[in-house]
């Protein structure tokens, strides 16, 4: 690690690291020299970039910007891709092998080209044609806007899972919303957070296909008429509904270095009737466009605000129009090639991503019955053979519940279905418990006004999953303990996981480089691979290339940090990050009230011996959360006092990277020293960006909670700084309802000044009462609700403590290179191949699919 002082030479580019010192044989880690594959015709290439340049803008290299670049590269591209994927469709046509149809409201797919490239082991000739034609390829990345189609860990995960399911040959399809405007894109104006739509649609998206053939139509609200058939059975036709039509748009999930080209299908809203010029005539504007309203509102943003009754609505209807319009697709593609719709579970598979898409469950019913004729059982088989449920959350307030009146209303039909799925399940429930009306209770589908869309999908999956081993158990003992009595096979565990060729091949090529040059490339499709960097922990050598590369990602954050924040930080001091949707149970907070306490410790004794630290957050919150918009508004607040302090001489600087998203994350983790893991016990499903900072060799500060536990286990306690309660001691105190954060406040004067800093204009001159909110959640003064519910203070002395060992371990700068190693040697678990295979071989049992070898061209034809 270079001294305070060193000259080391700055990065170049704004994206990625291009010091020839290090960067000599960067590319050969990406994958180009690791797999067999037809050469690259660079000519062609050259001219299939010119030719788009001509067709779509009427433009010659030298006079085209650079956004329009970026188009024609991504043309050029996608004809490589739709090439691979219509040989990857002929092949699944020929052997017909078993689909997983992955249903996720969200899918936070970062940018496409250079995980595009690498996958398809061509990023050094595109990187090299494109410097031939002086064209910078970091320049062009940068030009395309983040997939506004997820926010967190959810669809991080989904995206994952697509990667490696290519990448390991599987028959796939993700199944989602075409999103306009995302969630929202962040601007943080004043210190507070700003919601603005973010339209990564603008300049279009070019590796999407629109693909209208294959539109569904998608009914909502109305009445269900029941008919008697001649063949004396009742047949069941929705009436008096309004509907839209679901138009599919496809993008392309490449395999690394296999020729598999899966499929990521979104679909669009359309009216049915897009413009009603009677209506218009008649001077009734409001119905002309009505049709067009409807459709336009369901696909505008992720996660609409639901705090009121129209945002419920408009979330089911979002939930309700995918799902009915991947449901019917998925139906019609399996009879296109079979007359038996009975059999249909012995091909499909539907994995649904947490509560959002068990509308799966009656829809299948729905179509198998109504569309298709079976009976009530022989849906059922089908049906109940067909879904799996992933379970993403231990907090029982989480799991989705819609009142019956909304549910009712607007999804008529699915609501009947659903009521006679409960009231069957409720049988099975009476004959297993008799007189338990507790049982009931705990376990029934529709109960207190309320469908429980959590025990839908339990009731009618053949697999329920949690996330991470302790998330798991909790969910069999605790929150889900009476589905686990009843029906124990059903549960079980698939540790979430992370695709290394995102975040260390693309995000961080340096390391990448490194670890190749120790152990192989191998480690790319084979993560426990890099286990064999182990060897070199100790070694002098390789310790302090290794901290060289960590100060040069350090610089490259550095630097998009002057130019998105306009602070000055310094890449020698200890990276504290902490970066993640910003939730309560996360503990944000507690990490800021830490930043407060050590500011108050130098300011009280200057002179102290202190390492310096750059602390750095990075979260959206959900538009309605009102208490996590007002920790962003706490945390900017902050910054502004100490990075304006020059009395502490930057011994301390906090930044709040604006707009979190994929393609900043990956600067982040490859620049982080330390990983901030500090979710209360008990309440972390998994998590997957513990795993993204341990890739990227930080040690991580955490609590024993979701995947941390394996991770411990995995590089050993001793490597990692764990604090704070168990996961069983937080669930005692919970049950014994015997915890005061009071007694705290009393007995501790350092974290009572923290406190009081909140409510006496300390950090808030003009407002002294904004971060009431704040401390009342955590003193609960007027409230006869239990304080401190995340038991931030409880957990706060544990934390300072670990941080102390965090700082004299980080003054050793061998035994922390050491330490980082062996995080990377241990990461092998927690990749998402590992997880899918596991999803494979337990859950799905599908055929893995080998292309035959042809030879590729690139450019148009």
């Amino acid at each position: 690690m270079p001294l305070p002082g060193s000259a080391v030479p700055r990065a170049t580019c704004r994206h990625r690291i291009a010091d020839a010192g290090w960067a000599a044989d960067a590319e050969k880690i990406r994958g180009f020299d690791m797999v067999s594959k037809p050469k690259f015709d660079k000519a062609k290439f050259k001219e299939s970039i010119e030719s788009n340049l001509r067709m779509l803008y009427r433009k010659t290299v030298r006079e085209a910007d650079e956004q329009q670049l970026f188009q024609a590269v991504c043309y050029t591209v996608k004809d490589t891709i739709i090439e691979k994927w219509m040989e990857t469709q002929e092949v699944y046509e020929k052997e017909d092998p078993k689909t997983v149809y992955y249903l996720s409201m969200e899918f936070l797919m970062g940018r496409a080209l250079g995980n595009n490239l690498i996958n398809l082991c061509e990023y050094k000739e595109v990187k090299e044609a494109l410097d031939e034609m002086g064209i910078d390829l970091n320049v062009v990345e940068d030009q395309e806007p983040d997939a506004a189609l997820g926010n967190g860990g959810l669809g991080r995960l989904a995206a994952c899972f697509l990667d490696s399911l290519a990448t390991l040959g599987y028959s796939s399809y993700g199944c989602g919303i075409r999103y306009r405007y995302g969630m929202f894109k962040q601007q943080i104006r004043n210190g507070y957070q700003i919601e603005i739509p973010d339209d990564w649609l603008r300049e279009g998206n070019p590796f999407e296909l629109r693909r209208r053939e294959y539109k569904k139509e998608v009914k909502f609200g109305g009445f269900v008429k029941v008919e008697t058939g001649s063949d004396g059975r009742n047949h069941f036709v929705q009436e008096g509904y309004q509907s839209v039509m679901a138009i599919p748009y496809d993008m392309p999930i490449v395999g690394y270095g296999n020729g598999i080209v899966n499929t990521l299908r979104v679909w669009d809203a359309e009216p049915v009737e897009c413009f009603q010029l009677d209506s218009f005539d008649k001077g009734d504007y409001k119905k002309a466009v009505e049709q067009e309203n409807l459709a336009r509102n369901i696909v505008e943003v992720l996660y609409p605000n639901d705090n009121h009754y129209a945002g419920k609505e408009l979330r089911l209807k979002q939930q309700y129009f995918f799902i009915s319009a991947s449901v019917q697709e998925a139906v019609e593609k399996y009879m296109r090639k079979h007359d038996d719709i009975r059999h249909f579970a012995d091909k499909n598979i539907f994995q649904l991503n947490d509560t959002h898409p068990t509308v799966a469950v009656p829809e299948l019913m729905r179509v198998l019955m109504d569309d298709y004729d079976l009976s009530w059982d022989e849906a059922w088989e089908v049906t109940s053979h067909t879904c799996a449920y992933t379970n993403h959350t231990i907090m029982s307030e989480a799991l989705e519940k819609w009142p019956i009146e909304l549910f009712s209303r607007l999804l008529p039909r699915i609501y009947q279905i659903v009521e006679e799925i409960n009231r069957r399940f409720c049988l099975r429930i009476q004959e297993k418990y008799p007189n338990d009306q507790e049982k009931i209770k705990n376990m029934a589908i529709i109960y207190d006004g309320q469908v429980r869309m959590a025990y839908l999908a339990i009731c009618a999956g053949f697999s329920v999953n949690g996330v991470a081993r302790l998330h798991t158990e909790i969910l069999k003992k605790r929150e889900l303990k009476d589905f686990n009595e009843m029906m124990p096979k059903k549960f079980n565990n698939k540790t979430n996981g992370i695709t290394q060729r995102r975040f260390l091949l693309h995000a961080n090529p340096l390391l990448a480089d490194w670890v190749t040059d120790h152990v192989g490339p191998e480690w790319i499709t084979d993560l426990p691979k890099i286990h064999g960097i182990e060897v070199y922990a100790e070694d002098k050598k390789a310790q302090n290339e290794f901290m060289n590369i960590k100060f040069k990602n350090k610089e490259r954050l550095a630097k998009y940090i002057l130019d998105h924040n306009g602070v000055e930080v310094d890449p020698r001091s200890i990276f504290d990050v902490q970066v993640k949707r910003l939730h309560e149970y996360k503990r944000q907070l507690m990490n800021i009230l830490h930043v407060m306490y050590l500011y108050n410790k130098i300011k009280r004794n200057p002179n102290m011996d202190f390492y310096p630290r750059t602390f750095i957050f990075g979260a959206k919150a959900a538009a309605g959360y009102r208490n996590a918009k007002l920790t962003i508004k706490l945390i900017n607040s902050v910054a502004d006092v100490i990075n304006n302090d020059a009395s502490i001489g930057n011994k301390i600087k906090v930044v709040f990277i604006e707009d979190y998203r994929v393609s900043n994350a990956e600067l982040i983790f490859a620049a982080a020293d330390v990983s901030e893991q500090i979710s209360t016990a008990s309440k972390e499903a998994s998590g997957t960006g513990c795993m993204k900072f341990m890739l990227n060799g930080a040690l991580t500060i955490g609590t024993m909670d979701g995947a941390n536990v394996e991770m411990a286990e995995e590089v050993g306690e001793e490597n990692m700084f764990i604090f704070g309660m168990s996961a069983d001691e937080v669930m005692e105190h919970e049950r014994n309802r015997d915890y005061n954060p009071m007694d705290i406040f009393n007995r501790d004067q350092e974290i009572r000044d923290v406190l009081t800093q909140l409510i006496n204009g300390f950090y808030s001159k003009d407002d002294p009462e904004r971060f009431r909110d704040l401390y009342n959640s955590l003193l609960n003064t007027l409230s006869t609700d239990r304080a401190d519910t995340y038991f931030i203070l409880k957990d706060f002395r544990s934390y300072a403590e670990a941080q102390e060992k965090v700082e004299e371990q980080y003054r050793d700068k061998k035994e922390w290179a050491r330490k980082a190693i062996l995080n990377v040697a241990a990461v092998g678990k927690f990749s998402s191949d590992r997880t899918i295979q596991e999803y494979v071989d337990e859950i799905w049992h599908l055929d893995k699919v080998v292309l035959p070898k042809k030879p590729a061209s690139t450019g148009r034809k």
